[in-house]
């Protein structure tokens, strides 16, 4: 095949994917966002019947749609965040129609216009105990490789509360510096922003275990696996891969089910729990918004009961 046929085929997928604007809308977004919006997609052409997201014909909805999809999602029991989820990939959605010259502004306009849906649910995940984070430390020191990458995964994900899709991205350039005593991480999140993280004591223990085993080539932090253990150098993981990780160890480690996000969970209820002020927790963790942060604060009745305990009432009684 020659260079001009690659080019031309080259072009046309291009075409075909600039035709769909919810394509064009995922591609605008960095890897960290792109997964969850993407299954929001899904979520609203199933909903229409449709069976993926380039089947669903995006150009046509007009606000009545929207508020059916809406409706329906709804009636399904969906909560209250994961409707407006997907209302936000519909909106994100749209408005790159309209770039595209899809839709008129008038049309971008009233679909902008489907409200939000109200109300709260108890929040999803929970807190993983200082006890059940260190059995699980413990279940990666098998004097292997694998065990030193999962050490600093599970630690790195606590420590710096990291979303698994950060954890499968970090490179090594991501390791700005390393005083001895505080690793510093910059890391990419969604949006495209980029925070610094911190890492000291056991965080930054464990990493340094795990670059003394990978050795400082570039490219990705954390190797992926093969059975047995063994790691292919300079082949990065994926999030899923990550998730398997910390799930496998928490198992091993006899605690209950234990994902990446409640590792970050815990982090911004432990720091908040420690008195660190929220704002600095949410920039810590990247959230645009400290009312995010909140959510994720996982401390409970414990907190609360607390915080009663700590005011005082000069009530002499008669």
């Amino acid at each position: 095949m020659d260079a001009i046929t690659v080019f031309d085929a080259s072009v046309t997928v291009l075409d075909e994917a600039a035709s769909n604007p919810a394509r064009v809308y995922l591609a605008s977004l960095a890897p960290v966002g792109r997964r969850g919006m993407a299954a929001a997609l899904v979520r609203v052409a199933r909903s229409c019947g449709v069976s993926d997201v380039d089947a669903m014909p995006w150009a046509m909805l007009r606000y009545e749609h929207v508020q059916a999809i809406r409706a329906r999602l709804v009636e399904s029991g969906a909560a209250p965040s994961t409707v407006n989820h997907a209302l936000a990939a519909v909106r994100g959605t749209m408005r790159s129609a309209w770039r595209l010259g899809m839709i008129d502004a008038e049309t971008y306009a009233k679909l902008k216009d489907v409200p939000s849906v109200r109300g709260s649910t108890l929040p999803a995940g929970r807190g993983v105990t200082p006890g059940e984070l260190a059995a699980m430390m413990r279940a990666c020191d098998d004097e292997t490789d694998a065990g030193a990458r999962d050490a600093a995964i599970i630690a790195v994900g606590y420590a710096a509360g990291l979303r698994r899709a950060e954890l499968a991205s970090l490179t090594l350039a991501a390791l700005v510096s390393d005083d001895g005593e505080l690793i510093t991480l910059r890391v990419t999140g969604k949006g495209t922003k980029e925070r610094a993280c911190y890492l000291d004591n056991g965080g930054a223990a464990a990493l340094r275990g795990w670059l003394a085993v990978r050795g400082r080539d570039d490219g990705p932090l954390f190797y992926a696996g093969r059975r047995g253990g063994h790691l292919v150098h300079g082949h990065g993981m994926t999030p899923q891969a990550i998730r398997d990780v910390v799930a496998r160890r928490a198992a091993q480690a006899g605690a209950a089910r234990t994902s990446p996000h409640d590792l970050r969970r815990s982090f911004v209820s432990d720091l908040l729990d420690g008195g660190t002020d929220i704002s600095t927790v949410a920039a810590l963790a990247g959230h645009a918004s400290v009312n995010t942060t909140q959510r994720y604060d996982r401390r409970g009745d414990v907190a609360k009961k607390r915080a009663a305990r700590s005011l005082h009432v000069p009530y002499a009684g008669k």
